[in-house]
């Protein structure tokens, strides 16, 4: 997994609240187990008519936000079923973080096993991060995440919360496999030692 530390990017706007899991990526679309090659599926049922053409007034279809970085989104997002899926398309499309005033919390722990971090901030914060991102192209927020941070394209800065352990995964690029790796010669000694003891085993 890729490590976050810091990231500097475009942030789309997407003031939707309760933008679920079949939103960010509908079930038609759930048959791999790749975490590859879903990004173009990303909002698929927002992002292109029914012919498969792209909605010109979706933003991300929009040419300042094509190759954005962050989504400032509404209240709730990632709620509906727990399909992983939804981290994989977002991150697969290139978008590394997402902010909003709440996660549903599947979705919002799926997203630290993918390298992907979602920032809880105040409704305030928010609303002034919305408008920084509605300024296009030209308007670059940097996310620090060693010193928990989202600074707007004009300077203006806000402190987040997060959990210390996720923190340090992102910061390393752990998931799921890579903390158990970090204990490999404990597993090994103990193996070793069990081979031993039970050598039936």
């Amino acid at each position: 997994m890729d490590k976050f530390e810091k990231l500097t990017g475009i942030a789309a706007p997407m003031p939707l609240i309760n933008v679920d899991t079949d939103m960010i990526i509908p079930k038609q679309f759930l048959k791999t187990i790749k975490r590859s090659g879903l990004g173009v599926n990303l909002f698929d049922e927002m992002r292109y008519d029914d012919e498969g053409n792209e909605i010109a007034d979706f933003v991300l279809n929009k040419p300042q936000y094509r190759n954005a970085e962050l989504i400032v989104a509404g209240d709730n997002f990632g709620c509906g079923s727990s399909r992983e899926h939804a981290p994989w398309a977002i991150k697969d499309f290139g978008i590394r973080c997402v902010i909003s005033t709440s996660f549903a919390d599947i979705f919002y722990n799926n997203c630290f096993k993918n390298g992907i971090l979602p920032i809880v901030l105040p409704q305030e914060a928010v609303d002034v991060l919305m408008k920084d991102a509605e300024k296009g192209a030209n308007a670059r927020m940097t996310v620090d995440l060693e010193a928990q941070t989202v600074t707007t394209s004009d300077g203006e800065s806000f402190s987040f919360e997060l959990d210390p352990f996720k923190k340090h995964c992102l910061l390393e690029g752990l998931d799921d496999i890579g903390l158990t790796m970090e204990k490999a010669s404990a597993i090994d000694s103990y193996e070793a030692k069990l081979g031993q003891s039970m050598p039936w085993l």
